[in-house]
């Protein structure tokens, strides 16, 4: 079945998109993904081809987790968060096993976000979230952005506690794309509960990074936005 998948993948591909996926990515040397090979497969594509192979083992879908292609492992991840939704408690312990297993090759935004939180954040909801904290600290980008999306699945069943705790560690981050995910986190915190993004911003926007400052009010009025970019508070 993976030699079945891959050949299919692979006759999708596109150069033309391709190039332009390549360039979308950053993926010039120094740049976040440096290295990373691209066959030019769409999203929609990809999504649609995950329903065509939709009864795979999880071991399977790991296989192809570990591609050189981004698109590939872009795939596996769509068919693991299928097959977690669908699994039974023994399916989606392999499965949450597999992905941290694994975090090397979830080594962009895009794969981070289409599934850590429907994977590990539903996994934990209602175990030791201890993990998320020691992702948060890793010294892999990625695994950081994995403890901070993860959140969205709690987020989105009113728990805010690992969210700002995690956002607390992640406002010494270096990197651009912890603080865009951080801000979009808060953001979500404050569509479900605004003051209880408010009072953690009161706390600390004066040391947040610029980024997720901004991406975490994008949805305050304009004189709360300006009140906090200007340090008003």
């Amino acid at each position: 079945m993976e030699q079945q998948i891959k050949e299919y993948l692979l006759s999708l591909a596109d150069k033309k998109t391709a190039a332009q996926t390549k360039k979308f990515f950053k993926t010039a040397k120094g740049e976040y993904s440096y290295g990373d090979k691209f066959l030019g497969i769409k999203m929609e594509k990809l999504r649609e081809t995950a329903k065509r192979f939709s009864v795979v083992e999880p071991e399977v879908a790991e296989k192809l987790l570990q591609s050189e292609f981004h698109e590939i492992r872009m795939f596996s991840l769509i068919l693991l968060t299928n097959l977690y939704k669908r699994g039974d408690k023994t399916t989606k312990d392999k499965i949450f096993d597999i992905y941290l297993k694994n975090t090397s090759y979830i080594n962009n935004w895009d794969l981070v976000d289409v599934s850590a939180h429907h994977i590990v954040g539903t996994h934990l909801f209602e175990k030791d979230t201890t993990v998320l904290h020691k992702l948060s600290k890793s010294e892999n980008m990625w695994e950081r952005r994995i403890s901070i999306v993860s959140t969205l699945y709690f987020i989105k069943n009113n728990r805010f506690g690992e969210t700002l705790s995690i956002s607390e560690i992640l406002i010494e981050d270096e990197e651009d794309l912890i603080h865009k995910a951080t801000g979009w986190m808060l953001r979500e915190v404050g569509k479900m509960d605004i003051q209880a993004e408010r009072k953690f911003l009161l706390k600390h926007y004066n040391k947040m990074p610029r980024t997720m400052l901004r991406y975490a009010i994008e949805r305050l009025d304009e004189n709360e936005r300006q009140g906090f970019l200007k340090g008003k508070f």
